[in-house]
């Protein structure tokens, strides 16, 4: 199947190797990453959701407007919109955009980070919130008659919106969450399930989870895999770069924010941290550094070498089941610019040549 190559748009320039600097919401950078992205080949870029972060909704109309055949994955978490005003935004954007919007559903795992919004619910408690909240939401973007729903958190009387999605086929749905709780939720409800940079065989022991959690639902969602890709010329000069990053990140850890926490709240930092148990190198290629180093905090981990031997390691997942990679780097526009010229289009390529030996090997 064709490959989809996600990347990340922040409000501004910042990462673990890069403190921030400037307003918050930087609108120059925005579009600069926007345009990046979209000349690059990129299908879609991600606008992540935080409960301290800028609104994703509003940075990715943002981007949207200035990059006009640029998709958007827009991170959403459920409960604090309700959930018929949350189907309508995405529905307007998606027609504003022409079809343009996917959205990302991040439950959350973090008990304290959901209490800087007020929300005080258990993980189990916020999984089964989000599954009545999805269930609202396709049911506003598909029904043309009121409809009623009742369930534990959500007790809604004659909804029906005027708006729908742009195209019939609706808006794709991504979910991210490794808990059990997370799992069955997702085979409900995920057109494409995300998770973070793994090791092969953790990779294929959730992807075989969440296809039988799926398969119950009578569904096959698609796989997203979240990497942070170090290129250079040569094997040695790439290691040599990743050295430096983690050299860079450990000394500005206090500065950058990206500091490593006795507690981890969600159970994908842990698998993150169960892998950097393994070492620091693990696979062909899959590189740890940053991930022990900070906790595991979100996407951490990378590939690590020349274009050719991490377009190689990609196809190793793809052949796993992962059609979607979101790469984002250190250096976060420098690497977009990198990405889109010297790594996606060898993906690509590779994929279609795995593609075309089965086909010729079915006939």
């Amino acid at each position: 199947m064709p490959v989809e190559f996600i990347g990340y748009i922040g409000s501004h320039n910042q990462s673990e190797i890069i403190p921030p600097q400037g307003p918050i919401v930087d609108p120059k950078h925005i579009e600069t990453a926007a345009k990046i992205h979209e000349n690059g080949g990129f299908d879609r870029a991600l606008v992540a959701f935080h409960s301290n972060s800028p609104e994703s909704i509003l940075v990715a109309q943002h981007a949207a407007a200035v990059a006009p055949d640029l998709g958007l994955l827009i991170a959403h978490r459920p409960g604090f919109n309700a959930p018929t005003i949350a189907a309508r935004q995405f529905a307007t954007l998606d027609n504003i955009t022409k079809g343009r919007v996917a959205v990302h559903i991040i439950t959350g795992g973090s008990d304290l980070e959901l209490q800087a919004d007020g929300d005080h619910t258990t993980k189990a408690e916020r999984y089964a919130r989000t599954s009545e909240y999805l269930d609202i939401i396709r049911q506003e973007w598909r029904e043309t008659a009121p409809f009623d729903y009742k369930g534990q958190f959500y007790d809604v009387h004659g909804a029906n919106s005027l708006v729908r999605p742009y195209r019939d086929s609706g808006i794709p749905v991504y979910f991210g969450g490794s808990s059990s709780e997370a799992i069955d939720v997702a085979g409900k409800h995920a057109d494409v399930y995300a998770l973070w940079g793994e090791t092969y065989e953790q990779v294929a022991e959730t992807v075989a989870h969440v296809r039988a959690s799926a398969a119950k639902h009578g569904r096959s969602p698609r796989f997203s895999l979240s990497l942070r890709p170090i290129l250079a010329d040569t094997e040695e000069a790439a290691w040599a770069r990743a050295d430096h990053i983690l050299a860079t990140a450990r000394s500005l850890q206090e500065k950058t924010g990206f500091t490593k926490s006795s507690d981890i709240p969600n159970e994908g930092s842990r698998r993150l941290l169960a892998a950097a148990s393994q070492g620091s190198r693990l696979d062909k290629r899959l590189w740890t550094g940053i991930a022990a180093l900070t906790g595991a905090k979100g996407n951490s981990t990378s590939l690590v070498g020349t274009p050719e031997q991490v377009a190689e390691a990609l196809l190793d997942y793809y052949r796993l089941g992962i059609s979607t990679f979101l790469i984002r780097g250190f250096d976060p526009l420098v690497d977009a610019y990198t990405y889109g010229r010297d790594l996606i289009p060898l993906v690509r390529q590779l994929v279609a040549a795995e593609d075309a030996r089965h086909t010729a090997q079915a006939a």
